[in-house]
């Protein structure tokens, strides 16, 4: 196993242990909680520097990173709908769970047709990812409501943002192969 490769594995690893400590009844779990999605955010960074630094890019990275990522950012997502109990919570929550499945499926299509290159990762996704990160971070470590979860409320609905005009501009230019005639 190369080194990406097993640290992509720890993160989905990490999913579990990250649920149990979302639910734990101690005054440190939030704290905890925190701390593992922050090293399964800093896995997912690492992973493909050190893909790319060590050239140890693998068909089987390439699969599983964002299987993994797209996990790990769909479970805490639900667990903060499920904290938050709010439909102002769920709303960006559901808009960021629902573009990973339509662009997934797009980039898969597209690959099928052998135009994946068209719907690569762009920069606004990036910042869009790193927004996300940010926003789950805050909110699963303050109490909801407070100073630092309004931080990361609002980190969330620009990541939403984000989240619509990426997803637009993968559609925009995927357009022209979903539309042509078969």
């Amino acid at each position: 196993m190369k080194i990406p490769n097993i640290l992509t594995s720890l993160r989905i690893l990490l999913i579990p242990v990250f649920v149990l400590a979302f639910y734990l009844p101690y005054q440190w779990a939030p704290i905890a909680t925190g701390c593992i999605f922050a090293v399964a955010a800093f896995t997912d960074w690492l992973d493909g520097y050190l893909a790319r630094k060590l050239d140890q890019s693998s068909p089987f990275g390439a699969f599983l990173d964002p299987v993994a990522d797209k996990l790990m950012v769909a479970i805490s997502l639900v667990l903060l709908v499920d904290s938050y109990s709010t439909p102002w919570i769920t709303i960006p929550a559901v808009v960021i769970i629902g573009r990973e499945i339509v662009i997934s499926a797009l980039r898969e299509w597209m690959a099928e047709v052998g135009k994946r290159a068209s719907v690569a990762v762009s920069y606004i996704g990036k910042v869009k990812t790193a927004l996300q990160m940010l926003a789950i971070m805050l909110m699963i470590v303050a109490e909801p409501y407070t100073d630092i979860s309004w931080a990361g409320i609002i980190a969330l609905y620009l990541a939403a943002i984000l989240t619509l005009w990426s997803m637009y501009q993968y559609l925009r230019a995927a357009w022209p192969a979903l539309t042509e005639e078969m």
